[in-house]
C-alpha cells in the first residue's frame, strides 16, 4: 500500500504522520519545542531546533509505522507560515533566530510605511494588510540588525525563507532553495495576481531579490531528501502553508467551502475558485493550495491567539496541569458569569488588525473563580472566529450551510458546540482532524501517483459529528455584542 510522509511543522511542536492511501493515519510522532520570548511582543524560535525535533519525529513516525524511507511513496511538508528564518547558503547555519508569526517588535515599521501612503498598494498586489503578522517586515528588521547581513545578503550569500524553504534547503542539503504560492503569498513580496515575486514590493521592503526562494507549485516533485537523513532517498512533491494544507485536506476544494482551524491560532478559509475577493471588512485574499497549479484562492480570517490561551491557562496562570483538563474546568460552571477574556496577546488580528491591542479579562466579581476564566478562555476562540465568518458572509455574500474544522482544540466538545451557537450553522468535525498533515500527504501523493484526482480524495472526507445549534439567535447576538464591548477595550492599549 503507497505511504506519504507529513511533516507538519507547527508553532509549538514539529510532528510527523504517515498516511495510507485511504488517508488513514499509520503513525505519528510529535515533539515540542522551545518558545523564546526575549522583549514583550517579540517571539522567535532557533531554526536549528527545528530542523533537530522536525528529523526526530519524522525518524521516530517511521519507526512506529514499522516501515524504512524506501517504502515512501513521496514527502510533503506544511508549515506555520510568515515565520521568518535567515541563512548562510554557504554553511547553513541560521544568522539569527527565526522571527514568529506572532511577534510585534515591527508595529513600528509598518505604521511608518502606513503613513507614508504605501498601504494600498500593498493590498492592491498581495491581498495582505500591512501588519507585523507578515514575512517582510521581520525580514527588513534582521537585514538591518544582523552585522554584514544586508551587504551579504546583495552579494547573493545568505538565503531568506518561510519555515518550508528552511525544511527543504535541510532535507536536501542544501539543492533546495524554495517555497510554493501559498507561503510566498504571507511574505508581503509577492503579487497573488501575477504569480511573482514584486519589484516594487521588493524595493518598498528594501529586501534584495538574490535572497528569495524559487516559487513552484504546491504539488509537484521538486527534489530528493539526502538518503542519510531517513535511511533512504524521498521525493519532496508538496508543500503548503498549514493553513492551506488545512482547506485541501478537509477536501474543501470547490468555492463557497470553508474550513477553521483551531490550533495555536485560529485559521478561518473561504475558498473563492479561480475569484480573488478583495475584503472590504479586514480580511485577507491568499493563495489556496492547487493540485493543478492553476491559481486558487481564499478569503482567509487569522486569529492570533486561540489554542494559545489553553496553553496560557497552563503554563502562565497554573490553573490547569495539562490542556485536556480545561474542557472539564469549564463545565463546572453552566456559563462564564460574565466574564470576557480578550486574548489580545500578540494583538489583535482579523478583523481588527490592531498590532497594539493587548489581553484584557471584562467583568470580573468577588465571585469570579477559575472555571470562570477556563471558560471565558474557550469561549474567547468562539467569539474570535464568529467575528470573522460574519466578516466573510458580509465580503463574499455566501451564506455557509456548515462549518468544517480541526486541529487540536475540535476534541473539546464544549467549544465546539459553543461555536455552533454562536455561528447559527453545523460544525462539522471529520473522522480525520489531522486534517492540515493530511492535507499536505495529499498534495505530495496527487504528484506521485498516490492519488489520481481531487474528486477522488474529496470522497474519502467523512464526518465524525456535526454541533448543531442550540442556542436562540437573541441570546447569541447578545453574546456577541458583548464580546465586542469587551474588546474595544482592549484595543490600542500598548501604543506609547
Amino acid at each position: 500500500m503507497p505511504l506519504v510522509l507529513a511533516l507538519d511543522q507547527g508553532t509549538t511542536s514539529s510532528r510527523a504522520i504517515v498516511f495510507d492511501e485511504s488517508g488513514a493515519v499509520r503513525a505519528m510522532a510529535q515533539a515540542e519545542f522551545r518558545q523564546i520570548f526575549p522583549q514583550p511582543g517579540w517571539v522567535e524560535h532557533d531554526p536549528e531546533e527545528i530542523w533537530r525535533t522536525q528529523l526526530e519525529v519524522a525518524r521516530e513516525a517511521l519507526a512506529n509505522a514499522r516501515i524504512a524511507a524506501r517504502d515512501l511513496a513521496a514527502i510533503g511538508i506544511t508549515n506555520q507560515r510568515e515565520t521568518t528564518v535567515l541563512w548562510d547558503r554557504a554553511t547553513g547555519a541560521p544568522l539569527a533566530n527565526a522571527i514568529v508569526w506572532q511577534d510585534r517588535r515591527t508595529a513600528d515599521d509598518c505604521e511608518r510605511i502606513r503613513r507614508e501612503g504605501s498601504a494600498p498598494l500593498i493590498t492592491a498586489k498581495t491581498g495582505l494588510v500591512l501588519d507585523p503578522y507578515f514575512s517582510a517586515t521581520k525580514l527588513a528588521w534582521l537585514l538591518d540588525r544582523v552585522p554584514g547581513a544586508r551587504k551579504r545578503a546583495e552579494r547573493g550569500e545568505i538565503a531568506f525563507g518561510t519555515i518550508d524553504s528552511w525544511l527543504a534547503w535541510k532535507l536536501t542539503g542544501g539543492r533546495l532553495h524554495v517555497t510554493d504560492p501559498t507561503n510566498a503569498s504571507r511574505t508581503l513580496l509577492y503579487d497573488i495576481g501575477t504569480g511573482a515575486w514584486d519589484a516594487d514590493l521588493l524595493a518598498l521592503f528594501r529586501v534584495p531579490r538574490a535572497l528569495l526562494p524559487q516559487v513552484h507549485p504546491s504539488s509537484g516533485a521538486l527534489g530528493a531528501t539526502e538518503p542519510h537523513l531517513l535511511g533512504a532517498s524521498v521525493p519532496i512533491a508538496g508543500i503548503a502553508g498549514d493553513q492551506q494544507a488545512a482547506l485541501f485536506g478537509q477536501a474543501s476544494h470547490s468555492p463557497g467551502m470553508a474550513k477553521n482551524t483551531y490550533g495555536t491560532g485560529c485559521f478561518m478559509l473561504l475558498h473563492t475558485g479561480a475569484s480573488r475577493i478583495q475584503s472590504q471588512h479586514g480580511l485577507l485574499a491568499t493563495r489556496a493550495a492547487s493540485a493543478t497549479g492553476a491559481p486558487e484562492y481564499a478569503l482567509e480570517g487569522s486569529v492570533f491567539i486561540a489554542g494559545a490561551v489553553v496553553q496560557w491557562l497552563r503554563d502562565g496562570l497554573g490553573l490547569i496541569r495539562s490542556s485536556r483538563e480545561v474542557e472539564a474546568l469549564a463545565a463546572t460552571v453552566p456559563d462564564s458569569g460574565g466574564v470576557y477574556l480578550v486574548p489580545a496577546f500578540a494583538g489583535l488580528g482579523a478583523p481588527h488588525w490592531d498590532a497594539y491591542a493587548r489581553g484584557a479579562a471584562l467583568g470580573l466579581t468577588r465571585g469570579t473563580t477559575a472555571a470562570h476564566l477556563a471558560r471565558a478562555a474557550l469561549e474567547s476562540i468562539a467569539f474570535q472566529s464568529a467575528e470573522v465568518l460574519l466578516a466573510m458572509q458580509n465580503d463574499s455574500g455566501l451564506e455557509l450551510a456548515e462549518l468544517r474544522v480541526d486541529g487540536g482544540a475540535t476534541a473539546n466538545d464544549l467549544l465546539m458546540q459553543f461555536q455552533a451557537d454562536l455561528l447559527g450553522v453545523p460544525v462539522v468535525r471529520p473522522r480525520t482532524t489531522e486534517t492540515t498533515a493530511l492535507g499536505a500527504a495529499y498534495l505530495a501523493g496527487l504528484a506521485t501517483g498516490v492519488w489520481q484526482t481531487s474528486a477522488e480524495i474529496a470522497a474519502q472526507w467523512q464526518r465524525e459529528r456535526a454541533f448543531v445549534p442550540r442556542m436562540s439567535r437573541d441570546e447569541a447576538q447578545v453574546r456577541l455584542a458583548g464580546w465586542l464591548r469587551a474588546v474595544e477595550r482592549a484595543k490600542d492599549w500598548a501604543r506609547e
